[in-house]
């Protein structure tokens, strides 16, 4: 497994680094959690606007909790599966630092931010939250001069959760390319999820510890006919990191929606209790209806108890299954999983919460005016980036500017902004009587 750990960089230990016993996989770890593009994420936006109050979620708090779900998983796996964890070389020091890298690329304003930039760079390789964050810890981050945070090649492996080019998994919506900035539909520009074809290189790294065939069949995607087409397949650890966030995602941010009066209980009891019944899952039949009134109540340490409740029946619900047993690698061949019917119940939980908390027209006029936003910043730095973009900043854009490549330096840094940096920055620019941004942004 030695392959696994090594790192592009081949650095040595400093003079000042003797006696750091430290494992490759606490290295990454520290890495990011030292990372600006880390500490950034307490001031984006998870589901509810930053600002809003400084109770609710931001993408900072969303890592740790994924976190500590992913070392949950780990030790349920471990528990179950003793002798195969062992085989695949389960590390919880892995596992956690692929939950807390997980959305270090997700530009300021969610997913207004990212239908933002993708539209922006639709002629430029496109945009997507997954890339960027491959792009951060493999070029970005200031670890080191040329690799970024200079992770170990397995690591990198677990954040890549769609192992294709975005431009191979691309289709362009029709009759959406010269419209003003107000009308872009973010319907129509979801990005595909997928890496930079400028990251390549990083890339082909990352599959040098992989066979030929296994490097050729990771790469394979499921062909649609009308939406972005799809990568099949990812790496075990990247499978544990996915369905931590997945938990994240369904059941915590749910807590953030009742607490401030988004969602209510007959809506939960139809639109989630009543569903989770027909599946018919024992568990869900015994306690899901008081958990559902332990939801809503007053007292915060009953809602606490059934949050806890719902979490832990998820992660004690994973199995590792071989699901693509033609792989000659077997991080490839086996991936952690749901069981359907867990699949199908956390699944209703997320559509729940989609349905509403996210689409809701005030959380959508957010969104809306992030996205306005990141395009009139994006707009004007592309318009004379000399002129504008801070010193560093135009240097790596001169650079890639002479390779043809100058719009990514732009999205590289606006997707680095936080909410509230860009908000400012739009104010400096384009209103009259706002003050100088004095706030130093990475570049």
């Amino acid at each position: 497994m030695e392959i696994w750990t090594q790192r592009r960089h081949g650095q040595k230990l400093q003079l000042q680094r003797q006696g750091d016993h430290r494992t490759p996989y606490q290295r990454d770890k520290a890495r990011i959690l030292h990372s600006a593009a880390f500490r950034r994420l307490q001031a984006k936006t998870q589901v509810l606007g930053v600002g809003m109050s400084d109770f609710y979620r931001t993408r900072l708090t969303h890592s740790l909790e994924a976190s500590q779900i992913g070392q949950g998983i780990a030790a349920q796996l471990r528990s179950k599966y003793a002798d195969l964890t062992q085989h695949l070389d389960l590390n919880d020091t892995l596992i956690e630092a692929l939950c807390l890298a997980h959305d270090i690329g997700h530009p300021p304003y969610g997913h207004g931010g990212e239908v933002a930039l993708h539209y922006m760079m639709r002629n430029h390789g496109g945009f997507e939250g997954n890339g960027q964050t491959f792009r951060i810890v493999t070029k970005l981050e200031p670890y080191t001069a040329n690799h970024g945070m200079n992770l170990s090649r397995r690591t990198l492996l677990g954040l890549i959760k769609y192992p294709n080019y975005l431009p191979q998994l691309n289709q362009p919506p029709q009759a959406q390319e010269s419209v003003s900035h107000r009308e872009v539909k973010a319907s129509l520009w979801h990005p595909p999820k997928g890496l930079y074809k400028c990251d390549q290189a990083s890339f082909e790294w990352i599959l040098e510890g992989l066979s030929t065939h296994d490097s050729q069949r990771f790469m394979q995607f499921k062909s649609t006919a009308k939406s972005h087409h799809k990568t099949l397949y990812k790496s075990f650890d990247c499978s544990i990191m996915e369905l931590a966030d997945d938990i994240a995602y369904g059941i915590h941010d749910l807590e953030d929606a009742i607490v401030m009066g988004i969602v209510n209980r007959s809506q939960f009891f139809q639109e989630v209790a009543e569903p989770l019944l027909k599946l018919d899952i024992d568990w869900m039949n015994q306690y899901i209806m008081a958990l559902s009134e332990k939801l809503f109540s007053q007292h915060h340490h009953e809602r606490k108890d059934a949050i806890g409740a719902l979490v832990n029946c998820f992660i004690t619900n994973i199995e590792i299954k071989e699901i693509a047993p033609e792989f000659e690698q077997d991080l490839l061949k086996y991936n952690a999983v749901f069981p359907t019917s867990f699949h199908q119940a956390l699944s209703i939980f997320k559509a729940y919460v989609f349905n509403r908390v996210i689409r809701k027209p005030e959380i959508q006029m957010i969104e809306y005016k992030g996205q306005q936003i990141v395009m009139e910043l994006f707009q004007a730095f592309a318009s004379d980036p000399q002129r504008l973009l801070p010193e560093n900043t135009c240097q790596r854009w001169l650079k890639a500017h002479e390779a043809g490549n100058g719009h990514r330096v732009i999205a590289d840094y606006i997707s680095g902004m936080t909410d509230g940096f860009a908000a400012k920055l739009y104010g400096t620019l384009f209103l009259p009587s706002s003050a100088a941004v004095t706030e130093k942004i990475g570049s």
